[in-house]
């Protein structure tokens, strides 16, 4: 797995030994995204619509999911907008300009090249920024490492 970390982007990728169909379908299939993602989410993913449901992430499980999704692009980009580390019930992240997460495929000789890309830290508030940053860029590394499992115990 790559790891690049600028200032205010997170971009991980690894490859895959699976065909780019089966990490499509791992990617958007939202029961799918949810067993390696931990999160229970509520409906499929639709362009333009928001997507909620709740963390099943031990420790997590108060947290709610919603992201909005921006892209489905049939198995080459995936993404949406959300707010980072938003996990506080107490605070409201409304007023906060979400991050844009990318997800993109290629095939490679092996299987597939994943790469996800996290953009928009500089538009978070000063006070959480760097806190934030901190904690999606290892829990990107995290979930690229779920993903590779799951794919892995269900060809």
């Amino acid at each position: 797995m790559e790891s690049n970390r600028a200032e205010n982007v997170i971009e991980k990728s690894i490859e895959l030994n699976a065909p780019v169909s089966r990490v499509w379908q791992a990617l958007t299939d939202h029961r799918q995204f949810g067993e390696w993602f931990r999160v229970h989410l509520d409906a499929p993913f639709q362009p333009g619509q928001p997507s909620t449901g709740h963390i099943t992430h031990p420790g997590y499980e108060h947290v709610r999911w919603e992201a909005v999704i921006q892209k489905l692009e049939p198995e080459h980009t995936f993404s949406f907008t959300w707010h980072p580390y938003a996990i506080d019930p107490a605070v409201d992240y409304s007023h906060e300009t979400p991050t844009l997460v990318e997800f993109t495929l290629s095939p490679t000789n092996t299987g597939t090249l994943l790469r996800v890309t996290e953009s928009g830290f500089e538009n978070i508030p000063a006070a959480r920024r760097p806190k934030a940053f901190l904690m999606n860029d290892g829990g990107w590394a995290a979930q690229m490492h779920n993903i590779e499992a799951y794919v892995a115990q269900h060809p």
